[in-house]
């Protein structure tokens, strides 16, 4: 089974990505962390296959949590998608920088996120 954890401040951004992932075809779990902090509470608990995370949050935005999985041993390998409001060149470009495997701008499409982490999901499976 893949753990997915979706990492997002506002509840009903939440509710959307985790109701476009339901639909994935391999079975998944989906955990939910209202912020960076709170996601950084939840990664020992299970080996989570890949991370969706919003930037801009209280306490630990998004980029940190990115950065702190990249140079971090047991989770350097987590898929991690961002979902931002920031759309800029510069945004994405500082995102995929620090680690994240891929970077959508909202409002997404539910259709391209669930092909994004599905790909995702595909190439680990593929490595392991």
């Amino acid at each position: 089974m893949q753990r997915i954890l979706i990492v997002e401040d506002s509840a009903t951004m939440r509710s959307l990505i985790g109701a476009s992932l339901e639909e994935l075809s391999q079975p998944t779990k989906l955990v939910e962390a209202e912020s960076g902090f709170e996601a950084l509470r939840c990664l020992p608990r299970e080996d989570f296959d890949l991370v969706v995370t919003d930037i801009n949050m209280p306490d630990i935005n998004g980029l940190e949590l990115v950065s702190f999985n990249k140079s971090n041993e047991k989770y350097a390998a987590i898929r991690l998608v961002i979902v931002s409001t920031e759309g800029s060149e510069r945004d994405r470009e500082k995102g995929l920088s620090l680690g994240a495997d891929a970077y959508l701008v909202k409002p997404f499409d539910p259709e391209a996120l669930r092909a994004v982490v599905t790909d995702l999901l595909d190439a680990r499976s593929n490595e392991g």
